[in-house]
């Protein structure tokens, strides 16, 4: 990877040479581990190590998930928040293992839609709850600072499944829950 980034700077016009760019190849190759991280987990054995029976059978939700990963058409960053909520069925997991099934996807290649539905998926098929709802908020990099240079653009994308497709009670009140600033 060292080496293409090398490539990279002298097929732009620069110098990997000048002191500002030695260590750039090694850095950015670095990034690059770090960002794509996600192919080397499995997002079902991170929920699986912190799974518990439990009866509650209410909405369970972790809003406002920080969310940062790269588009896969132009290796550029794009970053928002993710919304969360699954209603156990004997199973509830660990809260803090539903953003880092969140990471584990973003640290791949990726476009907001298919991140929106493997986090869904990983959910439902490990949990098997009543159902999931996730909701990402992001923007693109990829459209701000190129194409059409749209600034404040924010991408919303859903994806749900069993009673929060079912159940025009248990979406609306998924939605209300994220639209409103609850503390």
């Amino acid at each position: 990877m060292e080496e293409a980034v090398r490539k990279i700077l002298t097929t732009i016009g620069e110098d990997p040479n000048r002191e500002g760019l030695l260590k750039t190849p090694e850095r950015v190759a670095k990034a690059y581990e770090f960002l794509t991280q996600g192919y080397q987990q499995d997002a079902k054995d991170v929920l699986e190590s912190a799974m518990f029976s439990e009866s509650y059978s209410e909405m369970v939700l972790v809003k406002d998930i920080e969310v940062y990963s790269l588009c896969e058409h132009h290796l550029l960053p794009f970053f928002g928040k993710a919304h969360i909520a699954y209603i156990p069925n004997g199973k509830i997991v660990g809260l803090s293992k539903i953003p880092r099934v969140v990471d584990v996807f973003a640290r791949r290649l990726q476009v907001q839609e298919r991140l929106t539905i493997e986090i869904r998926d990983c959910i439902q098929e490990t949990l098997n709850p009543i159902g999931v709802a996730v909701v990402m908020e992001c923007q693109h990099l990829c459209m701000q600072m190129r194409g059409v240079n749209k600034q404040n653009s924010l991408t919303t994308t859903s994806a749900f499944s069993g009673a929060f497709l079912d159940d025009d009670k248990s979406r609306k009140e998924f939605i209300h829950l994220i639209a409103n600033k609850l503390k």
